[in-house]
C-alpha cells in the first residue's frame, strides 16, 4: 500500500512498514484489540532501538495511531491518520462481518473490497491493482482477520480525542464511502493540534489511488512537525542513522530523523532536593466494597447481543419495566455471562439448550445471533440443537430448528 510514498520518505528518514497479523504472509498470531497490536508494535520498535518516531497509519493502521497518541505519548513525535475514524461503524457491523467470514471463509469480503475501497473509475482503469486488493483479502488468515473486526468493534476513542497531544495530519479521500470526510472532520474537531486534508478523486486506500498527494501532504507534514519539535530542544528524540530504504518489518510507517537534538536540561538542584523531601500527601483508607456489576454486565449485554439488540430493549424501559432491565443487565449479564468460569461459546450452549428445554422461542432469535458472534459455526449450533432435541423432546427442538434456520440465514448470508 505505501510502495509508491517511501522512495521519496527515505530520502528522509529511516522508514519501516508492517502488515497486520495473518495479513500479507505475516505470522498468524490474531490480536485481540487494538491496544494487543499497538504494544507488540512498540516491542518490535523498542528491539530496533527506536525511541520517538513518526507514525502513518491507513484505515486500521490509523486506529493504531490514535492509541499510540493516547497511551504511550512520549513515544510519538507527529501523527498523519489517513481514512482514519475514532469509531470505525458500529460494533454489530464489525461482529456481523465476523459471523459471515467464519461461515463463508473470505471470498465474499475479498470480492466487494474494490469498490468498498477504490472510486469506479480507478477500479476500472487499473485491473491489476484492483485483483491486488481481492487476493490480498482472499490470502489473510481467516482467524487474523475476524480477531481485526472484533479489535475495531471494540475501539471508540470519542471521548479521549482532546489527549491526543502531537500535531496530526488527517488526511481524507473525498469519495471514502467507508470512513469519509465527516469522520475526518470529527477527528479534526476533535485533536486540539490536527489539520484536515481533503484529497479528491479517491475513495478508501487513498495512497494507493492518489499517490503523489498523499506522499507531498505526508513529506510536508513530517518536515513541518519535526522541524518544530526540534526547535523546542525537548522532545527527547534519539537519533538514528539514515537508511538507504525502507525496511519491510512488523512495525508501522515510521520515520526517524538524523539530526540529533540538544537533551533537556537537568532541573536545578534545589528543585531536585525540594523535590525529595516534599511529605507524601495522605491519602485515607477507602472503604473496600464490591464493585457494581452493572457497567460491566451493560458491556457484555452489547458485546453479546449487539448494541442494536441492547438499544432497542433499553429505549422500550419505562417507569414499569425499568427495574427489570436493570436487574437483567446487573444480574444476568454482569454476574454471570462475566463470569470467567465458562468462556462465551460454552455459554452460549448452554443458554441455547436450556431455552430450547424451556420452550422460550420467542427468546431463542437474538441468542442465536449472539452464538454467532460468540463464535459458534451454523454446523456448532446444529449439534447443539440436535443434543437437545434428545434430552429436551423432538417439538421443542422442531421449532427451534424453524428460528434457527432463519436466524442463521439472515446472519451468514454476505451483502450484494
Amino acid at each position: 500500500m505505501w510502495d509508491r510514498q517511501v522512495p521519496e520518505l527515505t530520502q528522509q528518514w529511516r522508514v519501516f512498514r508492517f502488515d497486520l497479523p495473518g495479513h500479507g504472509g505475516a505470522p498468524a498470531h490474531p490480536a485481540g484489540s487494538v491496544a494487543e497490536l499497538t504494544t507488540r508494535l512498540l516491542a518490535t520498535l523498542d528491539g530496533l532501538g527506536v525511541q520517538r518516531f513518526g507514525y502513518a497509519g491507513c484505515a486500521f493502521g490509523g486506529a493504531v495511531g490514535i492509541e499510540l497518541a493516547l497511551r504511550h505519548p512520549e513515544r510519538l513525535a507527529s501523527l498523519a491518520l489517513i481514512a482514519a475514524s475514532p469509531r470505525f461503524g458500529t460494533a454489530d457491523e464489525f461482529r456481523q462481518r465476523g459471523v459471515i467470514v467464519r461461515t463463508n471463509g473470505l471470498d465474499p469480503i475479498a470480492r466487494s473490497s474494490p469498490e468498498r475501497w477504490f472510486t469506479g473509475g480507478y477500479a476500472a482503469a487499473q485491473p491489476a491493482i484492483t485483483e491486488w486488493a481481492v487476493q490480498m483479502v482472499r490470502t489473510t488468515d481467516p482467524g487474523c482477520y475476524i480477531s481485526a473486526c472484533e479489535a475495531l468493534a471494540a475501539f471508540d476513542v470519542r471521548a479521549e480525542l482532546g489527549r491526543v497531544g502531537v500535531p496530526t495530519l488527517v488526511l481524507v479521500g473525498s469519495d471514502d464511502q467507508v470512513t469519509g470526510p465527516a469522520e475526518a472532520r470529527t477527528l479534526v474537531a476533535g485533536i486540539p493540534d490536527a489539520r484536515l486534508a481533503v484529497v479528491p478523486g479517491a475513495s478508501h486506500l487513498v495512497p494507493v489511488e492518489q499517490p503523489a498527494a498523499v506522499t507531498d501532504l505526508l513529506v510536508r507534514h513530517f518536515t513541518t512537525a519535526w522541524q518544530a519539535a526540534h526547535d523546542a530542544t525537548s522532545t527527547g528524540q534519539v537519533p538514528v542513522p539514515a537508511h538507504p530504504a525502507a525496511q519491510q518489518v512488523p512495525v508501522p510507517a515510521a520515520g526517524i530523523p538524523a539530526t540529533p537534538v540538544q537533551p533537556v536540561p537537568a532541573p536545578p538542584p534545589q528543585a531536585a532536593a525540594i523535590a525529595e523531601i516534599a511529605p507524601a500527601p495522605v491519602v485515607p483508607p477507602q472503604p473496600q466494597g464490591r464493585p457494581d456489576p452493572y457497567d460491566a454486565g451493560l458491556k457484555v449485554r452489547r458485546e453479546v447481543l449487539g448494541d442494536g439488540h441492547v438499544d432497542q430493549a433499553l429505549a422500550q424501559a419505562d417507569e414499569f419495566s425499568g427495574d427489570f432491565q436493570e436487574f437483567l443487565t446487573r444480574y444476568a449479564w454482569g454476574e454471570i455471562w462475566d463470569r470467567p468460569g465458562l468462556d462465551r461459546r460454552s455459554r452460549s450452549c448452554v443458554t441455547l439448550t436450556a431455552l430450547v428445554a424451556g420452550g422460550h422461542l420467542d427468546e431463542l432469535a437474538p441468542h442465536l445471533r449472539a452464538a454467532l458472534r460468540n463464535g459458534l459455526t451454523p454446523g456448532e449450533i446444529k449439534e447443539v440443537l440436535l443434543q437437545a432435541a434428545v434430552y429436551c423432546g423432538v417439538p421443542a427442538a422442531n421449532g427451534a430448528f424453524r428460528v434457527a434456520q432463519q436466524i442463521i440465514r439472515e446472519e451468514t448470508t454476505p451483502p450484494e
